[in-house]
């Protein structure tokens, strides 16, 4: 974990298919949830254009870190997803492999989420951001925020799973 932003990466599991060599630095897909399924039509995006551009699909859960530090200590921080949730992060991951996409799966823990999914799209100089939670599910707030933050912070492409209010 950084000590300075709180970001913690966890449980990055990589796959690659084809060749197995990944697309090059940069342009990357990243495909990116809240701790909540994904909306199907921006899983199906997120893969079709990593398919389409030969570049690498990142399939991220953004989750809140508990802001306990015996959660952390006694393991509390990591749960296991449920069923539904397990499936719907599982399912774009097994649809691009098997369309041989290099895969990688990330779950990233952070006190502040927003903060960290704009930082992980700088670091990984991703190419299109999907931000593609299942809009009856994530919170209208933190998505409205998130959406918000990555149109005005990032230079990316930016794909939302549904129109933000106009100010």
């Amino acid at each position: 974990m950084d000590a300075a932003t709180g970001v913690g990466l966890d449980s990055a599991v990589s796959r690659s298919g084809g060749d197995g060599s990944a697309a090059g630095g940069g342009g990357d897909v990243l495909l990116a949830t809240f701790d909540v399924p994904f909306d199907v039509e921006a899983a199906r995006f997120a893969v079709d254009t990593a398919v389409e551009t030969g570049h690498s699909l990142i399939v991220a859960n953004v989750v809140e870190l508990p802001p306990l530090p015996m959660s952390v200590v006694l393991g509390y921080d990591t749960l296991d997803y449920s069923p539904e949730l397990a499936a719907s992060l599982r399912e774009p991951v097994d649809l691009a492999y098997s369309l041989g996409v290099h895969v990688e799966r990330l779950r990233v823990k952070s006190f502040r989420r927003v903060e960290a999914l704009v930082e992980l799209v700088k670091e990984r100089r991703i190419g299109l951001l999907v931000l593609g939670p299942d809009r009856k599910v994530v919170g209208r707030r933190l998505y409205n925020r998130a959406a918000r933050a990555v149109r005005d912070e990032l230079s990316c492409l930016v794909w939302l799973s549904w129109e933000l209010p106009r100010r």
